[in-house]
């Protein structure tokens, strides 16, 4: 039986009004009540979450996990205790960074507690409006963040040839780093293997549950790490195509249509 299940949040348990479904709610609920784990997995940061978490009953609640940071942390809700932390050099940061203001892109540094964020756009200010709060700067570098943990950087352009134009000019820099694209906008670095499938992993051992008792559900490449390395992985319906082969199941219902409860109610509940 499935014991374990990791969710992306954005384009997969949450609807493009930034809330979740009733369908969703109920069967998450459901499963929690039956012993079951449910676990929101984000590239976003952990009190990013806190929202989709009251809306599930799971805010600031103890034996609660979220995955954050694309596997960069994971927390427990009560208290929002760090259990597992990587992040990437401030050497790193500093080079994504210079090198990306020869870019046409957003710039996102991501620290525990804070998003700052280079070259705003109205596209991007409006995405983000009530997913995440962040302080945007003016300047040239980030040596104002050298002492500081850095989790992890992105780039941000709706052009998804143009990212990946970049990730191929930034290989000198990035081989040893964990590179993914996600909400069909942004070119995320994280440190390597440091990837949400790994974040899975970690909890489910953290848990003593076994990997062949997961589910991972997801929309896009920063997802498909956990998608292979559960025991079943699923893409929603408005999975981008290029990735649909990678997953073991692609459910009917989309993101805004409760394509979590579809997984929840046809491979936990049709199985009991």
């Amino acid at each position: 039986m499935y014991r374990l299940i990791a969710s992306d949040l954005d384009e997969t348990l949450i609807k493009a009004d930034r809330t979740v479904c009733d369908e969703n709610i109920e069967a998450i609920k459901k499963f929690m009540e039956m012993g079951g784990y449910f676990v929101c997995a984000t590239g976003r940061p952990f009190f990013t979450a806190f929202g989709t978490l009251k809306e599930l009953g799971q805010y600031e609640k103890e034996g609660q996990y979220v995955i954050s940071f694309n596997g960069g942390a994971i927390t427990e809700n009560k208290g929002n205790r760090l259990l597992h932390y990587e992040g990437i050099t401030f050497e790193q940061a500093s080079e994504l960074y210079k090198r990306g203001l020869k870019y046409d892109v957003c710039m996102h540094v991501y620290t525990l507690d804070t998003v700052y964020t280079y070259n705003m756009n109205p596209g991007e200010v409006a995405y983000l409006d009530n997913r995440q709060e962040f302080t945007e700067i003016f300047t040239d570098n980030i040596d104002f963040l050298k002492d500081t943990e850095i989790v992890k950087c992105l780039y941000e352009n709706t052009d998804h040839e143009y990212l990946r134009s970049i990730a191929a000019e930034l290989t000198d820099i990035t081989d040893d780093m964990d590179v993914s694209y996600s909400s069909n906008r942004y070119l995320e670095f994280n440190k390597k293997g440091v990837n949400k499938g790994a974040g899975l992993l970690r909890l489910a051992d953290l848990l003593g549950i076994d990997h062949k008792d997961t589910i991972a559900i997801g929309d896009n490449y920063n997802d498909l790490a956990m998608i292979k390395a559960a025991g079943l992985g699923v893409g929603v319906a408005n999975t981008i195509e290029s990735m649909k082969p990678e997953c073991d199941v692609i459910t009917e219902r989309d993101c805004d249509h409760g394509a979590v409860a579809e997984v929840i109610e046809k491979y936990v509940f049709a199985k009991m």
